[in-house]
């Protein structure tokens, strides 16, 4: 994964973060693989065909990558702002059997956004989506979009709805949690992982997960906002269930 910007301040707790042993590592690959699947009714053709034309609300266009040509806008509607972009692999959070400093070499033990419970996220079991750092180009808090907002994220046929759960580089666009990429079907390696192109992340403005670390909320007030974003209806601010 790529390094985030909240990452160098928490360079010296991921020396202290515990990992299992490398055997452990690859015993664990070999018996865990993505299952992708399809959670709610809106499907995939349906929120694509309302994300068809761009209107930009950043400031300019972001990169997928360090060393890739800027040419990702970020696009927005009333309800909602949406972007087409790579998935790279978020790990960082708190560690466990898939996310740590020895599976991934730029692990960090904390996520710009934490649980109800003070703890920080766990990309092995939540989805969550990571936005840029707010910048001259964009800034998401100007559009509804902080630690807890509700996203679908849609690859081929695939919908899973996500939070947002962490914050990256300023510059750099499209990366999920090791859950996030894993439910789409997506390989979630955080070493050579992820896909290189057609994951579209629409992130609902003005809603959130309550708690954050709750999938059952993601779902519930995802399809709820997903339904009304496809049929075109006016967004209604979004009361979440726990």
């Amino acid at each position: 994964m790529r390094v985030q910007s909240l990452t160098l301040a928490v360079a010296g707790l991921a020396l202290l973060a515990p990992g299992p042993p490398p055997a452990a590592s690859r015993a664990s690959d070999a018996t865990h693989r993505p299952v992708a699947r399809q959670e709610g009714s809106v499907t995939a053709t349906d929120l694509l065909s309302r994300v068809r034309d761009c209107t930009p609300v950043s400031r300019g266009r972001y990169r997928t990558d360090a060393d890739a040509p800027a040419t990702i806008p970020v696009c927005g509607t009333e309800g909602a702002v949406f972007w087409t972009a790579d998935m790279d692999i978020d790990c960082d959070g708190r560690p466990g059997q898939r996310c740590n400093s020895t599976t991934d070499p730029a692990f960090s033990p904390a996520t710009a956004f934490q649980q109800s419970d003070g703890r920080y996220l766990n990309a092995e079991s939540l989805p969550f989506i990571v936005v840029p750092g707010v910048s001259p180009l964009w800034n998401h808090r100007d559009h509804g979009v902080r630690g807890g907002s509700v996203a679908a994220v849609v690859y081929r046929d695939r919908v899973q709805y996500a939070v947002v759960g962490d914050v990256g580089p300023r510059e750099i666009i499209g990366e999920a949690s090791y859950a996030a990429a894993e439910a789409l079907g997506i390989r979630p390696d955080p070493r050579g992982g992820g896909v290189a192109s057609g994951v579209t992340y629409i992130v609902f403005k003005d809603s959130r997960a309550t708690p954050i670390e709750s999938r059952t909320s993601a779902v519930e007030v995802g399809e709820r906002l997903a339904r009304a974003f496809v049929a075109g209806a006016a967004p209604v601010k979004a009361g979440t269930h726990g």
